[in-house]
């Protein structure tokens, strides 16, 4: 008995399906990017030979002629620069193949166009361009402004305390003038009681008596 076959649904594709853990083929954008992705690869592999190499060169100067060392640094010179000289054919084989991929259409494909928000780049210089002409010197001129009248202010200082001021420098003075006079004097008494003929007029000699003279009594009257 013949079963019926069912009808495919309207939404299926035509196209054959793909067998299980098969992959479609890759697009010649996927190509190009593979292979300078490939590239990459490649010259960092170079760099770091290189570097290699150069490490094994300054050991070799260090290590003198005949040394055991240096026949395994000579070695292993020998495999570095083999496999730099592979990977540098490797690198020209692979530009060959990005050349060649890049001429495929639609190989090289460029970024999405960004597309800026907002207001347009003309807008941002006539801004700039407005504050410098106005804002500037509405800004310098009002700080000139303030200058005076800070400058006024300090030149019109109230003259009551100018004579306050005044004042008392001249009763700073006074006091000091007298001050001046003290010290004069302790000087001059120092001066006296530490000398030697000071000393001497003071308390120097023998001690004289002092002679009393003799008053009249008074005549009592009769």
């Amino acid at each position: 008995m013949i079963q019926p076959q069912t009808p495919a649904p309207s939404g299926a594709s035509n196209a054959p399906a793909l067998a299980a853990g098969t992959r479609a083929p890759a697009t010649a954008s996927e190509v190009y990017e593979g292979l300078r992705a490939q590239r990459r690869e490649l010259s960092n592999q170079l760099d770091e030979l290189e570097s290699t190499r150069r490490e094994i060169t300054s050991q070799l100067e260090d290590v003198s002629t005949g040394a055991p060392e240096r026949t395994a640094l000579d070695s292993r010179m020998k495999e570095v620069d083999a496999r730099i000289a592979i990977v540098d054919g490797m690198l020209g084989a692979n530009a060959t193949q990005i050349a060649q991929a890049a001429g495929v259409p639609g190989a090289i494909v460029e970024p999405p166009r960004i597309i800026r928000q907002g207001p347009p780049e003309e807008a941002y210089i006539v801004g700039t361009i407005f504050m410098l002409i106005t804002l500037l010197p509405l800004s310098i001129a009002l700080a000139r402004r303030i200058w005076r009248r800070s400058a006024a202010v300090v030149t019109s200082f109230p003259r009551e305390i100018a004579e306050r001021l005044s004042r008392m420098e001249q009763a700073v003075e006074a006091t000091a003038v007298e001050v001046e006079r003290i010290g004069e004097g302790q000087r001059f008494l120092t001066r006296l009681f530490t000398e030697g003929e000071g000393a001497r007029a003071i308390g120097a000699g023998a001690a004289q008596p002092l002679e009393r003279k003799h008053q009249k009594s008074p005549e009592r009257l009769p």
